[in-house]
C-alpha cells in the first residue's frame, strides 16, 4: 500500500446516518451455486427500495464483469475477489446504504476478514447462510455449471472439486430446500428491523 496517501473523512458514520435518515449495513449471502442467493438478494433489494430504504446488490454479474474482471477462480483469485467485495460493501454500508452481497464466498477465513473489516469500522455485518444440499443444487443447476464441472469442463468448482466451508454461527440460516424465496426475504428483512438497522 502506498505511504503517500491521507485519509480524508469529514463526516462520521453517525453524522451520515442522521443526514440520510437511515443506517448502513452489509447483508452477506453465502452458499453453493444454485442455492438461491441471487434470487433472494434481488428480492430483498427490491423490498427495501420499495420501503424507501437505500439498498444495492453486489453479485457476480456487476462485479466480475467490471471491478474484478481481471480475476479467475483459483483460491488466490477467489480470496482477492472477496477482499475487494468486502471493501466495496463496507463503503456502501458507511454511506448509510444496505449493501447486499451474493457470492459463494466458500472460505471461512475470507468471510471472517469481511466481518472484521466491518466490525472495525463499527458497521453491522449480517452473514446469511443460504443452505441447500449439494444434490438439490445439482438438480436445479440453472446454468448447467454442475454438469460441466462433473464433466471436467470447469475446474475449481465449489462443491465438486473445491470445498465449501459452511458458516458455523451465521446471523441467519436459510434452508432453501424447504423454505420458499418470499419467506427467506421476509426473514432477512425481519432480522434487519428487529436489530434496528431498518425501520419496522
Amino acid at each position: 500500500m502506498s505511504s503517500n496517501i491521507t485519509w480524508h473523512h469529514n463526516l462520521t458514520t453517525e453524522e451520515r446516518n442522521k443526514l440520510t435518515g437511515q443506517k448502513g449495513a452489509t447483508v452477506w449471502l453465502t452458499g453453493l451455486s444454485a442455492s438461491g442467493k441471487s434470487t433472494i438478494a434481488c428480492g430483498l433489494e427490491r423490498l427495501l427500495l420499495t420501503k424507501g430504504i437505500n439498498a444495492y446488490r453486489l453479485d457476480g454479474d456487476n462485479v466480475r464483469f467490471g471491478l474484478n474482471k481481471d480475476l479467475g477462480f483459483s483460491e488466490k483469485d477467489r480470496a482477492e475477489n472477496i477482499r475487494r467485495i468486502s471493501e466495496v460493501s463496507k463503503l456502501f454500508a458507511d454511506s448509510s446504504a444496505i449493501a447486499i452481497t451474493s457470492f459463494i464466498s466458500p472460505y471461512k477465513g475470507d468471510r471472517a476478514q469481511a466481518r472484521k473489516l466491518h466490525e472495525e469500522a463499527g458497521l453491522p455485518f449480517v452473514e446469511v447462510f443460504v443452505d441447500v444440499p449439494l444434490e438439490v443444487a445439482e438438480k436445479r443447476d440453472p446454468k448447467g455449471l454442475y454438469k460441466k464441472a462433473r464433466e471436467g469442463l470447469i475446474k475449481n468448482f465449489t462443491g465438486i472439486d473445491d470445498p465449501y466451508e459452511a458458516p458455523e454461527k451465521p446471523e441467519i440460516h436459510l434452508d432453501t430446500s424447504n423454505t420458499g424465496i418470499e419467506e427467506c426475504i421476509t426473514t432477512i428483512a425481519g432480522y434487519l428491523a428487529s436489530h434496528g438497522i431498518v425501520p419496522n
